[in-house]
């Protein structure tokens, strides 16, 4: 990319990772409001990402964790966040950079965000879009991930250039 170029893309990045941030610094100082709660998936192969080992043998890509119940010391800062999780009854401290977020949903609020990384850095990409959505809760452990690629796939979406879907609450789905 030219210098002279606007890096619409990456600035866009940027500016949804902050919601995530926010969300988060929020939770650190005053803990998870009401009946929220958070999926988000995370790259666990991105440079910076610490997770013990037992982890990343089972997810050597990506993981969706968990914020409801059971997590503690979570510390948020410029940079990304850390945080203590258990999985099968062992805990396991994360430690992730704000770029190996690749999903953020709040079935709460029914709101999510799914971040296509490389179409975010201004590359084009094979029909991975990006997608903030506002979607239903999940019928998988991955939140957002799953609905926004789909679709877009069935919207007829062959662009090759990064978009942000808004999804409404899901409708019931009849075989007429």
């Amino acid at each position: 990319m030219a210098e002279s170029e606007i890096d619409y893309g990456a600035m866009l990045q940027r500016a949804l990772r902050s919601v995530v941030r926010e969300v988060l610094v929020r939770t650190e100082r005053e803990g998870l409001p009401g009946e929220h709660h958070f999926y988000l998936s995370l790259r666990t192969d991105h440079p910076g990402t610490q997770v013990p080992p037992f982890l990343r043998q089972r997810f050597p890509e990506e993981i969706t964790v968990v914020l409801q119940h059971q997590f503690r010391d979570l510390v948020v800062d410029d940079n990304g966040f850390a945080v203590t999780l258990r999985f099968d009854g062992m805990p396991a401290r994360l430690v992730v950079p704000w770029e190996a977020v690749v999903a953020f949903f709040d079935p709460t609020a029914e709101f999510g965000l799914r971040f296509d990384m490389p179409a975010l850095a201004g590359a084009a990409t094979t029909r991975g879009p990006v997608a903030a959505t506002n979607a239903g809760e999940p019928s998988s452990p991955q939140p957002a991930a799953s609905g926004a690629s789909d679709a877009a796939h069935d919207a007829g979406d062959e662009s090759e250039v990064a978009k942000v879907l808004s999804f409404g609450r899901p409708r019931d789905r009849r075989d007429d």
